[in-house]
This record gives structure tokens, sequence and C-alpha cells, in this order.
């Protein structure tokens, strides 16, 4: 049998082999780390985590939640292993990011019908059915010929990544742990700021050096709004951060008493810096919403002014990276089939998507549809009621002139017939709905191979 081709081994590349494999099709996977390196990564892992080991609230009346347990029932092998390596996050699905890729990685290169191969692919294969996950960090040569063979102009915005501390440099007489409002899992650190403090870390992020983008043409490229750097925030206004990542709602270092109480009225933080588990032994946190483009010595210098990290030990510097999306509305098919070759597919954030699950989700359609092609089954078209076939939908069928990023969220469900203002309500039955009519397509198929019905 031909072998279908995957290009790409982040969270979609992954995904989509590992689906292709267990439909019993033979695929390779290309990924040129080591041969080639990017911007972002650190290592030579298949699924690496270059930002935040986060995918998002697990609730499944949450976007990204419902996202999970759509994947979950689907087979996904990146949300099993998700799962299998999670660490504390409160009401979020993280993980130990080290475990997390390597088992990924073992994973595939056992698997009888995966071949794994490290070289970087600079052109897109005339022949046979392939599958394009190359990401928003696509290699300059491969987005030319992209840009060829599509006939049009790529856009491109930037991403950053946050810094991550080694928890025994956190003062832990200053931080508190606690998650808002008390809701699962007590695993954030905070670090709270008083109007002073706080004022003084604005004032000096706002005239932080930050690095110049060598490689990277900021008038043609923008920031993504989802994303953006902590020193854009700051010079957004004195509040902003405030009301962003910065937010003291429902944060409240409880060995200062109750919470509630009017005489601690005075006592609840002006700000809070959130740190985020790393890891299951608790020795790496992450800044949440620090994403930054600061040199190095200044992030140093400025988050050590934060309250508790005045004696920080950085493992990793933020960094800041671009990220390459196709322009899907022109380009795509839901299916995720290229409208100008059927037999060329793509996944993950290169579709415009943003997020770690919706990448996934793309490898796994695009996957899944590329092992439909070879077994002579029409591809498959998700229902717009889930929240996988309300995103292909979305990047299918946008206003391509305002073509941007989306990430999983309920704006982009078909709204129900009978309006219902309680929005938890609302949500629920959404996933609800996404649920039962994901287990129409699902069969009793007791070796898994390829579990979907022909759509059509």
């Amino acid at each position: 049998m031909t072998k279908i081709q995957v290009i790409g081994g982040g969270l979609a590349g992954t995904e989509a082999a590992w689906q292709i494999a267990q439909a019993g099709i033979p695929v390779i996977l290309h990924e040129m780390r080591p041969v080639k390196t990017s911007p972002a990564h650190h290592s030579t892992e298949l699924a690496e985590l270059v930002c935040s080991n986060s995918f998002g609230a697990k609730a499944t009346d949450r976007a990204s939640g419902l996202l999970h347990e759509e994947l979950r029932r689907l087979n996904s092998i990146i949300i099993q292993t998700a799962d299998q390596y999670s660490v504390p996050a409160g009401g979020a699905l993280a993980v130990d990011r080290g475990i997390f890729s390597r088992k990924l990685t073992e994973i595939l290169e056992n698997h009888p019908l995966i071949e794994l191969r490290r070289n970087e692919i600079t052109e897109i294969p005339k022949e046979g059915i392939v599958v394009l996950t190359t990401g928003p960090l696509t290699s300059e040569k491969l987005t030319q010929d992209l840009q060829q063979f599509t006939g049009l102009e790529y856009m491109s915005f930037f991403d950053a990544a946050s810094p991550i501390i080694v928890g025994e440099s956190i003062d832990q007489e200053i931080a508190f742990l606690a998650s808002r409002y008390d809701r699962g899992e007590a695993a954030y650190l905070n670090c709270p700021m008083n109007k002073e403090q706080y004022l003084h870390f604005l004032q000096e992020l706002c005239q932080a050096e930050q690095a110049e983008l060598k490689d990277f043409d900021r008038e043609t490229s923008k920031f993504f709004e989802g994303c953006l750097p902590i020193e854009e925030l700051a010079q957004r206004g004195e509040d902003t951060m405030r009301y962003g990542p910065l937010k003291p709602v429902g944060l409240f270092d409880a060995r200062l008493g109750d919470f509630k109480a009017p005489e601690n009225k005075a006592k609840r933080p002006y700000a809070v810096v959130q740190l985020r588990q790393e890891d299951k032994e608790g020795q790496l946190w992450n800044m949440v919403g620090f994403q930054t483009n600061l040199r190095w010595g200044e992030q140093k210098r400025v988050f050590s002014l934060i309250p508790g990290l005045e004696k920080a030990e950085f493992v990793r510097m933020g960094v800041m990276h671009r990220n390459t999306f196709l322009n899907s509305p022109e380009l795509l098919e839901a299916t995720l089939q290229f409208k100008k070759r059927e037999t060329l597919l793509a996944g993950g954030q290169l579709i415009g998507t943003e997020g770690y699950t919706a990448a996934i989700a793309g490898g796994w359609l695009g996957g899944t549809n590329a092992a439909r092609l070879i077994l002579g089954l029409k591809p498959l078209i998700l229902p717009e009621t889930t929240m996988m076939g309300a995103l292909f939908n979305f990047i299918s069928s946008a206003d391509a002139k305002h073509f941007q990023p989306m990430p999983p969220n309920f704006g982009i469900i078909p709204q129900l017939e009978k309006k219902i203002r309680n929005k938890q309500e609302r949500y629920g039955i959404y996933r609800d709905r996404s649920f039962a009519d994901l287990e129409k397509l699902v069969i009793g198929d007791k070796n898994s191979k390829l579990k979907i019905q022909n759509s059509k």
C-alpha cells in the first residue's frame, strides 16, 4: 500500500500520523529537527509544547474543555497522553511537558506503520496523499513553495512564550498558593502587588528595552490579540494588565484571614502575577500571561521587581517568534483538503486555528481524511454543532480579506433555536448537543481502525 506523507512533527503532525497508522495505513512522518532548528523549539522531541504547558480549561462547558472531550471520544493520542501525564493546574489540563513529548516520540517511533524521517522538506511532494502540519514555524523554503503553490500572499503575526522559573527560588513567604475563587485545586502561586509596587513595575516595564526582531518584518506582521506580549499590554494604559493577566479578582492569601470579611478589604491585592506549575514535582513555574519580547537581561531586571520573585532563577526566558498561517477561506475546504488539490490536506496552526487543542483537532481531521481518501471513502465534514466542526467551518468560510487565527469559542457554534440567557446553561446545552451529534458518527468497530462512518 502507498504510504501517506505527513510533514511536520508537532502536535498536529503527531496526531495525524497516529490516526493514519491506526487505520492500518503506512505513513511517513517528516520532522526537520535536529537537521534544521526553529526559533522556538528547545528539543528534538515530537509534539513539543513551545509556549505554555496548558491545554486550557478542562470543564466541558468551556470551549477548550469541550474540544478536549470531543478529541477524547475520538481516540486522540495527544489528549490520551496529556491525561496520563497531567500536572495540577486548577481547572486546566496541563502536562509535564518533558515527559509528555518524550512519551509521544517513543509511541510513534515504535509503531510498526510509522516511519519517522528526520529531514527538512523544502517542497510539497507532487504525488500521493500529503498532510501539511508544519505549524506556525514553517521553514522558509517550504513557505516559499507554499506561496508559489497557492498563488496567495501569506499572513503572519508575532507570538511569544513566557519565562519559566525554578520553584525553590520563589519567595513563598510572599507568594501564596490559590486558584481564582478557590475553584479546583490550589495550583497557582500568586505574587500580590500593592498599588505602589504595581505602578513602579508598570513604569519599568514600559521603559524596558525590547529585543530586535531580526528575522521578522514588523510592518507586514502583527501581534495576535490573544497572545500579546506583556510589555505591549503595559503600553496600553495603567489598568490594562490589571484587567488582563494581572487581575486580582478572586485571589486572596488565606493566611491573612477570611477573604469575604469586610475588615480584610484593604488587604486585597491591587494586582496579582500568577505562576502555573510546569511539572509534576512543582520544580518549575510558568509566568501566566507573561509572553514577552524584552531582552533577556531586561526580563531578569524587571520581573525581579515582582514581590516574591526578587531572587527568581529563570530556567527559560521569554522569546518571540513568527507564526505563519494560510488564508484558509481562500484555500481549504472544511475537510481540510486544498481546493486546488484534493490529495493535499493541512492541519494544525498552519490552517489558522489558535491554541494547542485546536492544532490537535486539525491533525486529527487531516489524518483521518487522508486515511479515508486512500481507503476510497469520502472525506469527513464534522457537524458544525461540535467545537471541531465549528472551527473547521469557520476557517474554510470566513471573510478571506480579514481572516485571522481563531481559537475554540462558543461564538462560532450555531445558535440554539430557543434563546437561553444563562450563559452556563447555554454552554451546557451546546456541549450536550455536540456529544449527541458526535456520537452519531462513531460506530462500534472494536478494532478502532477508523471509527468514523462515511459522512455522505
